[in-house]
């Protein structure tokens, strides 16, 4: 194997200091190692990026350790092709690890053209990324919070969850602030909070909102209350903030939402994960395989083991997931041919995983052509699904040793 690098160099990345190795010479000859540490204050990586300009670096090649990597590529960017591997992909031989021996092994496997990199989106979707990534710890962090607040209701025998849909609807919230105030809600106030299909259920509100509740309670309900309120309006304000980051990227997001399933608060996930440049991955198989959407393959001595999905990025995952489940519901759709033809056979969680594969193949061809996604209905998908059936079908039986004829009745064929 012939090396492609004649200088570059390898990191192994820490909190505090990063071990650097160049690697260096002629092609043809064995080449020469320069090893330094640096501090990860921003002067120290200056004097770094001196260093490496000093022995003519081209690219850089670090693993993508946390968030540490982050400052260095801040720094890096710009200056120097920057290779970022996977850490799994870089498992050290056992017993025979330092810091020192790492970077010298990644500026040894990116001499020879052999280390793995990894997709980093352009800046404006690495911002996007962020403020995704935060909406959806601030949606979980609310949930949370729902939790709790029915928690403590629960303590004190308030039952609303047992008769509302949403405890953090508005006709709920608005009872749980009155209970604050009084210790009991006549049938008349219940009657004037209460909106739309719950006006049919006073009777049942009016028991339900008989408990015990403290001064203790009282205390927590509104502890809870001011913290999703605080929430909400935290995600208001991202929400604004990711409307202003989406403006350059419309013509994308209308392409995805035209598939089912997909919102628009969806859809900005998506593209803060994948990008809009779809030439990053050769095909929609690499796509789904670096999401984690797609089925394993783990194959020995011609028997296929577990076809358990492997590690992806698990924000994009939990947004397809959503995704797949909002697609799942829209009726006489493809999707939903699709979703269940597999559930029957695999259950919901498979089912779901699956279509949300689709889906992410869906997504890649839609960025990839700019022609909005054509569904073409729950008639042509059971069909295909059939026609899938029979051929399998025969083959089982071709394998047992039988020779199959096929021939169409004309009852089968008037259907």
């Amino acid at each position: 194997m012939e090396p492609v690098l004649d200088s570059c160099a390898g990191m192994d990345v820490h909190e505090k200091k990063v071990d650097v190795c160049i690697a260096h010479g002629p092609l043809e000859k064995s080449p020469k190692f320069e090893i330094r540490t640096f501090s990860t204050m921003t002067s120290d990586l200056e004097d770094l990026k001196s260093w490496l300009k000093k022995y003519n670096v081209t690219t850089i090649g670090m693993e993508s350790t946390g968030v540490y990597w982050k400052p260095i590529f801040n720094i890096m960017e710009g200056e120097f092709t920057i290779v970022l591997a996977n850490a799994q992909r870089l498992k050290a031989i056992p017993r025979k690890k330092t810091d020192i021996m790492d970077c010298k092994r990644i500026a040894k496997l990116l001499r020879y053209g052999l280390l793995p990199n990894s997709f980093i989106p352009p800046r404006e979707i690495r911002e996007l990324r962020d403020l995704n990534r935060t909406r959806r710890k601030l949606v979980g962090m609310m949930t949370s919070e729902k939790n709790r607040l029915t928690k403590v209701l629960e303590s004190s025998n308030i039952k609303l969850s047992s008769v509302v849909s949403k405890i953090s609807g508005v006709s709920s919230m608005a009872m749980i602030r009155s209970l604050l105030e009084k210790d009991r809600l006549s049938k008349e106030e219940i009657s004037q909070l209460a909106k739309g299909s719950l006006k049919k259920k006073v009777d049942l509100l009016e028991k339900a909102l008989d408990g015990k509740l403290t001064d203790h309670h009282r205390f927590l309900l509104k502890m809870h209350m001011e913290n999703l309120d605080h929430l909400a309006r935290q995600i208001a304000k991202i929400d604004e903030q990711i409307e202003r980051k989406m403006i350059p990227f419309q013509k994308e997001s209308n392409l995805i939402q035209s598939i089912p399933g997909i919102s628009k608060v969806s859809a900005s996930a998506i593209l803060a994960e994948i990008g809009t440049d779809m030439s990053q991955f050769p095909d929609e198989a690499h796509l789904s395989s670096w999401a984690g959407v797609c089925p394993g393959n783990n194959e020995s001595a011609g028997k296929k083991k577990s076809g358990k999905t492997q590690k992806g990025n698990s924000f994009l995952k939990g947004t397809l997931a959503e995704a797949a489940w909002a697609a799942s519901k829209v009726k006489r759709s493809t999707y939903n041919a699709f979703y269940q033809n597999i559930v029957r056979r695999r259950g919901k969680k498979r089912a779901l995983v699956a279509l949300a594969h689709r889906m992410l193949m869906d997504i890649y061809r839609v960025l990839k052509t700019g022609a909005p996604y054509q569904d073409t209905g729950a008639e042509e998908a059971n069909e295909r699904a059939t026609k899938r059936k029979e051929r399998s079908m025969i083959r089982l039986l071709e394998k047992a040793g039988y020779e199959v004829v096929r021939t169409c009745t004309s009852e089968i064929a008037a259907a």
